[in-house]
């Protein structure tokens, strides 16, 4: 007996972040229907986020702002970055195609704004719009590339996700996209020779207006307070689940041409957190409680292969205020750690693999007031919230030696790494982490003041992390590939749930630009594969034969 569909569509796009809504937006372009399945009510990971995309080599946005970049720079940069993730072609075909993708962007009702961002700081409040969102200005970067202001904030006031999704959704409805939103896919439905045909979803909609009420405002809570606080987000999806089983309906939607699993990636799934990230069980899981692993774990069981599921990035941010990049970042042996105007990622992945997760921001008196004076003008809310009470937790001493002691630091190990930062600045040698001499201020004046910047579980300053593995694909459709190598048929992945430019390294806005890069190029070939259509075909036909 032949598979019943209840609902048909030429691709079908599963998640609605900014890798869906690219995916749905150029399949529709490309004269496919188009029917989006949402497990909540769209936007996921990306509406959470910060809203930026990096981008560069002459963006309009770059060239308002009086910012001078090339491809060469930025690709010369990336490849530090990027390192092995994607291959050679690839990262080319994502730096030329920059400058495009912000034009694109800009015409689906996405806003940005050339304001540039005077100092270096993590995340700009909201009079800046345009800045330094990784290591370019770090010894790092600066070994490879000039400098330039790459990190493309979306314009809107605190962090602005909303403001990339909700316009790409919008878009995407002009233009006839249908969503099915409260619409959880459990399984992808494949022919009698692997090719997938559809999704096997567990849907609310049939459930009563009130229980999708219920259901939508509870997970709004779950994702948003309920990132910063675990126990409230694992009680509301306990009831979540509960309302699923109860009202939930199996449903079977058909795609005439393709799949494309977009579906984020597993920060909010424990155990395979354990499995594959075990030194990363004291930060905040940047995601919804959609990023679950879900899509990643449907495709495998479709014989999909994956890749780099250990690559987890967490940031530990330093700055704002922009005079910590003078501070002195150290560890419990008193160890420099890093150049500290590295990005926040970096900074997070060395003191997690390196130094047990544990950390301290050395500043002296001067520093420390100068530090103070510019938390106000230079951070958001939610970064002077941050300051204020890791500032208030801090220890102070009169010496190094006392102000160590009161840490549980090594005393004599951080007596002799101040005693070399500040002959490297006298003596006008390279600082021993590599960070520009411009950035560089001796530690003399106390009282000196030890912040913790460890990394451990925290609601008033955590550490955010996400997950940069999943599926391979293709690098020039976005088809998934086997465990033997080839192409699944009618099976397409963007944004985390697939292997992308951001897979080893991730600098702000390099997973944003990469959700669109790689949606884009799953969506326009999932609706435009003309093999996979025609092999497809008679599969279909056999089966909708057979359910007559």
């Amino acid at each position: 007996m032949g598979l019943e569909w209840d609902l048909t569509a030429d691709v079908v796009v599963v998640g609605y972040g900014a890798a869906g809504a690219s995916a749905a937006l150029e399949a529709t372009a490309a004269g496919a229907q188009v029917l989006v399945l949402e497990r909540f009510t769209g936007g996921g990971a990306s509406a959470l986020s910060g809203g930026i995309i990096y981008a560069g080599g002459g963006t309009w946005v770059q060239k308002a702002a009086g910012v001078e970049d090339s491809a060469e720079q930025m690709l010369a940069y990336l490849r530090r970055e990027v390192g092995t993730a994607v291959a050679p072609q690839t990262l080319r075909r994502f730096v030329d195609q920059s400058p495009a993708m912000i034009d694109w962007l800009t015409g689906h009702g996405v806003p940005f704004e050339p304001s540039l961002c005077p100092y270096k700081t993590s995340y700009p409040n909201d009079s800046y719009y345009l800045y330094h969102s990784g290591s370019e200005i770090s010894g790092y970067g600066r070994e490879v590339a000039e400098p330039a202001q790459r990190g493309h904030r979306v314009k809107g006031r605190g962090t602005s996700g909303k403001k990339l999704t909700g316009p790409l959704h919008a878009s995407a409805a002009r233009r006839g996209v249908r969503v099915e939103t409260l619409t959880r896919a459990t399984a992808l439905i494949t022919d009698d020779n692997g090719a997938v045909i559809g999704v096997e979803c567990l849907s609310l909609r049939d459930a009563p207006g009130r229980v999708r009420d219920r259901y939508t405002r509870m997970a709004k809570v779950a994702a948003k307070p309920g990132i910063y606080y675990p126990p409230l987000r694992r009680a509301l999806e306990k009831q979540l689940d509960r309302l699923d089983r109860r009202y939930g309906k199996t449903i079977r939607v058909l795609a005439r041409r393709g799949v494309v699993l977009s579906a984020g990636g597993f920060i909010a799934n424990r155990t395979m957190m354990a499995e594959y990230g075990p030194l990363y069980r004291h930060g905040l899981a940047l995601g919804s409680s959609g990023d679950d692993g879900s899509g990643i774990l449907m495709a495998r069981e479709v014989g999909a292969a994956t890749d780099r599921m250990g690559n987890i990035s967490a940031w530990r941010f330093l700055l704002p205020p922009s005079a910590f990049t003078g501070a002195v970042l150290v560890d419990a042996a008193g160890r420099r750690v890093i150049d500290e105007t590295r990005y926040g990622a970096a900074v997070g992945h060395a003191l997690i693999t390196e130094h047990d997760g544990k950390g301290w921001v050395l500043a002296d008196d001067p520093l420390m007031r100068k530090a103070i004076s510019q938390i106000g003008a230079q951070g958001a809310w939610f970064q002077r919230a941050q300051f204020e009470a890791t500032r208030r937790r801090a220890v102070r001493g009169n010496t190094l030696e006392a102000v160590a002691a009161k840490a549980g630091i090594d005393p004599a190990g951080l007596r002799a790494t101040v005693a070399a930062h500040n002959a490297a600045i006298a003596n006008g040698t390279p600082d021993p982490v590599g960070k520009p001499a411009e950035f560089t201020e001796p530690v003399r004046t106390a009282p000196f003041w030890l912040l913790d910047a460890g990394i451990h579980p925290s609601v008033v300053n955590p550490c955010p992390m996400l997950t940069l593995g999943g599926v391979v694909v293709d690098e020039y459709t976005g088809a998934v590939r086997s465990t033997t190598g080839e192409t699944i048929p009618g099976l397409f992945a963007a944004g985390r749930t697939a292997v992308g430019i951001c897979s080893d390294s991730y600098v702000s806005g390099l997973s944003l630009s990469d959700c669109v890069f790689s949606g884009r190029r799953a969506g326009a070939n999932a609706a435009a594969d003309p093999v996979a259509v025609s092999e497809r075909a008679i599969a279909l036909d056999s089966i909708t034969a057979e359910g007559n």
